[in-house]
């Protein structure tokens, strides 16, 4: 994969207020909680994002406070994937969605749940 090299000292991972404020509303009342973002080799187009609510994350993850309340935790093994990225919550009619804007993409399978890389 040919992706520019990751500066640690940048925030890797974007989030737009929509979606922080989503993160905020997913973690109230859970004290101590994070939200870890990973990739995953899966689907038909070679990996998918994963979001979870955690504890507390790996050693290894870049950690970004997003604001009093919210912590982004990255997983280092996927930052040269997910260097760039934008993290958003769009709304379609009355359905709401996280949303990956992210520039190393080069190709997503037609129902969007994986994506590839170069």
């Amino acid at each position: 994969m040919s992706v520019e090299s990751f500066d640690p000292k940048q925030q890797a991972v974007t989030v737009t207020p929509a979606a922080l404020a989503h993160f905020r509303r997913q973690l109230n009342g859970q004290q101590g909680k994070a939200v870890r973002l990973s990739v995953k080799k899966s689907g038909c187009t070679g990996f998918m994002y994963a979001i979870d609510l955690v504890e507390q994350g790996r050693d290894s993850d870049l950690h970004y406070q997003l604001d009093d309340q919210v912590e982004l935790l990255v997983d280092s093994d996927s930052i040269q994937v997910l260097s760039g990225t934008e993290i958003d919550l769009v709304r379609e009619g009355i359905n709401q969605q996280i949303k990956f804007i992210n520039p190393n993409v080069k190709d997503e399978c037609g129902c969007g749940e994986s994506f590839s890389v170069n």
